[in-house]
């Protein structure tokens, strides 16, 4: 790590957050400033990767910046008065919880401009793409950086319309019902989130995430946190997605394009995650431990829910989508980590965030691999691909099928990937729940987890044999194998799964502390 100034680290992370806006409205000019291009299409996606680039780059210095010796103390803080009247601040700032994710959105929207400088997905002018791109990321950062409820809030809001127009502007069929459906869930779920922070910023006096946490419920009576965290937690909840509020997902990622169904699963379902450990576990404690048995009980059935459409679409002759099916896995692989939240234990809830991660990079590679798969094919739909690739993936695009394996095996938790770690701590801090939380229950809720488990293995395993394996025609064409834009797009979320299996300290010493003193009851 290097010694960096601590004006310097609250720069860095000022410019994370504000400069992919930036980097919009200079894209929205008659030609970006400093780029050229054989046209103002390439010229405006080369914009988009430069951009992001530099995001990632800051973003990256801010971790080796980061005093990886005190991940519990906020660092990189910047607090601003904004809004006098309600005392809201603008104040930012990052710790061992929030940096993780920072580096994940940053990595994962890079790679998406990347990838789309070369696979512009088909619809209007690329103007509008690179910076609804760019809007997109500068909320989702905003989201993991800002430490006031409200700005919390609008950083929440802000993903919503960009994301509402790259499925219904750019998407494949179905995609103005789809993006309706989003748009439908996210905002009324938003609502009554918002009347839950209000109500928590106005019976304790500020809005200011740093001092709520410290205060740890101390100034908010029991009944007012449990209409808190319940208000607060159906918002979370939608975008999560908490089975039942979950009927948005399959149809957004079956609709999204490629880079769409990235950052969908990569980056904002963890905004939901993230609220209800930075949020309601600190703030609300006491209301949270009311509502833990139902969270890990609704946790438990999105698990099975999930693996079961999945089966059902993996099935033979089932017709399942691809996108289809991993949207439906995202929501049991997201109940695994609502299971680890709701222990309310440091082992669990350091499993929910390794989980968070893990997902990002898996799920993300998941989708880029399907979206390149549809590139060669023209469906995702299961049957035609069997049919396309002679369910011989292996022999007609080896390393496109070897990738697609890798993904499946570390989706499904292989030891040695990432997939492993989140779900298994998430799993033993709900085996043994915090005090005053049902043995019995979280035992049983474990235990249904545990045979959840078992179902995705046999969920990826049937999809890996239908599309990849078996006899390879002579006479059927070939399929092209991966390229060098899509090797550039895919190998760092390859390392990073393989490096996150095998030294999995490598996240957990980050979150570690701050876990343990936010559970502990505040943090500094």
């Amino acid at each position: 790590m290097i010694d960096i100034n601590e004006s310097v680290m609250q720069f860095l992370l000022a410019f994370v957050v504000v400069g992919p806006l930036l980097g919009a409205a200079a894209a929205l000019l008659p030609a970006p400033p400093g780029l050229k291009g054989k046209s103002p299409e390439q010229a405006v996606l080369r914009h988009g990767v430069t951009v992001t680039g530099v995001i990632l780059l800051a973003a990256i210095v801010l971790a080796l910046g980061f005093d990886h010796d005190h991940p519990s103390t906020m660092q990189a803080s910047t607090d601003i008065s904004w809004i006098p009247a309600l005392d809201v601040r603008i104040h930012l700032g990052i710790d061992g919880i929030s940096l993780p994710l920072v580096v994940l959105t940053a990595l994962l929207t890079f790679l998406c401009a990347l990838y789309s400088y070369f696979r512009t997905p088909s619809g209007p002018t690329p103007k509008a793409f690179v910076a609804l791109l760019l809007v997109l990321e500068s909320g989702t950062l905003a989201t993991f950086a800002v430490l006031d409820l409200l700005l919390f809030f609008l950083a929440f809001e802000t993903v919503l319309i960009p994301m509402y127009f790259l499925i219904a502007r750019w998407g494949g069929e179905g995609r103005a019902w789809a993006a309706m459906k989003f748009i439908l869930f996210t905002l009324l779920g938003s609502v009554v989130m918002l009347l839950g922070l209000l109500l928590i910023g106005i019976k304790a006096g500020t809005f200011d995430m740093v001092a709520l946490a410290t205060d740890n419920g101390r100034s908010l009576s029991t009944s007012v946190q449990v209409i808190a965290v319940l208000a607060i937690g159906i918002g979370l909840a939608v975008k999560t997605p908490m089975w039942p509020l979950h009927s948005w997902l399959p149809d957004a990622h079956t609709a999204a394009p490629t880079v769409g169904s990235v950052l969908l699963a990569g980056v904002l379902l963890k905004m939901g995650t993230y609220g209800f450990v930075r949020i309601l576990l600190p703030v609300a404690p006491d209301g949270f431990h009311t509502f833990a048995p139902y969270l890990a009980a609704f946790a438990v059935v999105g698990i099975i829910y999930g693996s079961l459409a999945c089966l059902a679409l993996a099935k033979q002759g089932a017709k399942g989508d691809l996108k289809r099916l991993i949207a439906y896995s995202s929501v049991g692989h997201m109940g695994f980590v609502l299971l680890g939240i709701a222990s309310t234990t440091p082992t669990g809830v350091n499993g929910a965030l390794f989980a968070n991660i893990a997902h990002g990079l898996i799920t993300g590679l998941l989708f880029f691999l399907v979206g390149a798969l549809k590139d060669r094919t023209g469906s995702t739909d299961l049957d035609a691909l069997a049919e396309q690739t002679g369910a011989a993936l292996y022999g007609k695009a080896p390393r496109l099928g070897g990738l697609l394996a890798f993904a499946a095996v570390a989706s499904l938790g292989l030891p040695g990937l990432a997939g492993f770690w989140g779900e298994m701590l998430a799993m033993f801090g709900a085996f043994d729940p915090a005090a005053g939380l049902s043995r019995p229950a979280f035992l049983t809720f474990t235990a249904i987890a545990a045979f959840g488990t078992l179902l995705t293995a046999a969920y990826l395993l049937v999809v890996v044999r239908r599309v990849c394996m078996g006899a390879h025609p002579q006479d059927a064409p070939k399929l092209t194998d991966v390229q060098s834009y899509e090797f550039a797009a895919w190998t760092p979320l390859v390392v990073l799964t393989v490096v996150a299996g095998l030294w999995p300290k490598t996240l957990l010493g980050l979150t570690d502390p701050a876990v343990q003193q936010l559970l502990a009851g505040g943090t500094r």
